[in-house]
């Protein structure tokens, strides 16, 4: 009994790695490529400003943006291509926790009767306040 609860154990490890890696391997080199382009830099200007409200560098968007548009290992993948101090990484996570994998889950919320543009910004409004939050309190620590 302890010998097949290893195996399968061992199996469905194999199985869940596998399910990740073809998510976060191909997020990773993509944004890794992006770096050595020009795109990046535009992308960093470009949303220096809104990012810089939660103290974070402009092409941190990428990670928030993959983490609504796919999913939270999306974008981990990208938050291991870029450059982010722990602080930065917490903000991120905190807001992508809020509303990752937005436009899924607003299917799964209409089905229950429930109002997507209300679910969807509550979950939007709260990434933003507690990601101004935890990156201000995080830029005071540091």
């Amino acid at each position: 009994m302890l010998l097949q609860s290893i195996k399968t154990g061992i199996k469905k490890g194999i199985e869940t790695t596998w399910m990740l890696a073809k998510i976060i391997v191909p997020v990773y080199i993509f944004v890794t490529i992006l770096k050595h382009t020009p795109v990046i830099g535009w992308i960093a200007d470009l949303f220096q400003p809104l990012m810089g409200l939660f103290e974070l560098p402009g092409e941190s968007v990428i990670v928030f943006v993959l983490g609504i548009l796919l999913d939270p290992y999306a974008a981990i993948g990208a938050i291991a291509a870029i450059s982010l101090t722990p602080m930065q990484i917490t903000t991120l996570a905190v807001m992508v926790g809020f509303c990752h994998s937005l436009f899924i889950e607003s299917a799964i919320v209409t089905r229950l009767g429930i109002n997507i543009f209300m679910a969807s910004g509550v979950r939007l409004g709260l990434a933003i306040v507690f990601g101004v939050l935890v990156g201000k309190v995080g830029a005071m620590l540091c």
